[in-house]
């Protein structure tokens, strides 16, 4: 899942994927840390939310699939937020809070409902998860940008500031590597 705008052809965007579980304790604490990122650097870094359910909370699989439906929907990230943001409530009432705060966003919760029956996005999410794995993903949150991983799960101090230092190391590098100039200057002949 992504939420950033298209780049411009010659300016390619890097990547922060985020593993995360929408049932994760350190996922909700990382939230703040991910609204500064996305207030400070905004298009200019894509910012991906990749799924890792971990088989110890038992409505991470279906919580994963109902962020992907809500993505469909246009409120990916609101959706993603509104649930971590109460995740004492989705580990008491389960699949019947994810449909309660789609409705609470205004998005289709029979279409929820009928996504989380007939399972539409269980590639995605598995193949996130399979992903997450090839690449040394053990717990939630994990970060890659760069080709650089750093595991959240552990502590969050720190992380922001070190993936700011990647993310304008990253677009610097891309500056560099932009014409100075987008211009072309022509030379009137002199003397008519």
């Amino acid at each position: 899942m992504n939420d950033s705008s298209p780049a411009p052809a010659d300016a390619p965007v890097p990547d922060l994927d985020v593993w995360c579980e929408l049932q994760c304790p350190d996922c909700r604490s990382a939230l703040d840390d991910l609204r500064a990122l996305r207030a400070r650097y905004g298009d200019r870094l894509e910012l991906r939310l990749r799924h890792f359910p971990l088989e110890k909370h038992k409505h991470s699989f279906a919580a994963a699939q109902a962020a992907e439906e809500a993505q469909e929907q246009g409120r990916g990230w609101d959706y993603v937020e509104a649930v971590l943001g109460r995740v004492e409530e989705l580990n008491r009432a389960g699949e019947p809070f994810l449909l309660e705060v789609a409705r609470e966003l205004g998005l289709d919760a029979e279409e929820f409902d009928t996504a989380l029956i007939d399972g539409r996005h269980i590639l995605t999410v598995d193949a996130d998860q399979a992903e997450g794995k090839a690449i040394g993903v053990t717990g939630t949150p994990t970060y890659v940008i760069g080709g650089e991983r750093l595991d959240g799960g552990k502590s969050q101090e720190g992380l922001r500031e070190r993936i700011e230092e990647i993310a304008d190391r990253l677009l610097a590098q891309q500056a560099e590597r932009l014409p100075q100039s987008r211009f072309l200057y022509i030379e009137k002949p002199t003397g008519t």
